[in-house]
């Protein structure tokens, strides 16, 4: 998503196991085959359709299958995608281009304003 017209995802990094860990399939062969029709048939469109994004691919054997996020707040997520359809791990791809960046924050009320009233909250069972 733009903030100001301006892009906020700066770096998207997929990173994969070619050796064991969560595959779709129970052999290493399915693996190999799962990842590869990620690789080939859903990131160059994703690249194309995205030329503000710089996208990598690294491998880190040993490790379930992540997407890294790094926004322009010098923030960053992580979201796995062990045992995900290719159209899946697009789907989260999109929300991480998608979203700002920021930090999620816990509201103390329903109901969030700037000027909060002196008299306190409206309420139907106000009894005069």
């Amino acid at each position: 998503m733009a903030l100001r017209g301006i892009w906020q995802l700066k770096k998207l990094v997929v990173s994969y196991s070619d050796w064991g860990g969560s595959s779709k399939g129970n052999s290493y062969f399915e693996f190999l085959i799962f990842d590869r029709a990620f690789m080939e048939s859903h990131m160059p469109a994703f690249k194309e359709s995205t030329p503000q994004l710089e996208v990598a691919t690294e491998m880190i054997r040993g490790q379930h299958p992540h997407l890294k996020a790094f926004y322009k707040n010098h923030n960053d997520r992580v979201v796995c995608v062990k045992n995900m359809d290719p159209e899946e791990i697009l789907l989260h791809a999109t929300r991480l281009r998608n979203a700002l960046g920021r930090k999620v924050i816990k509201l103390r009320t329903r109901h969030v304003t700037k000027h909060p009233s002196v008299q306190g909250t409206w309420s139907t069972a106000l009894k005069l």
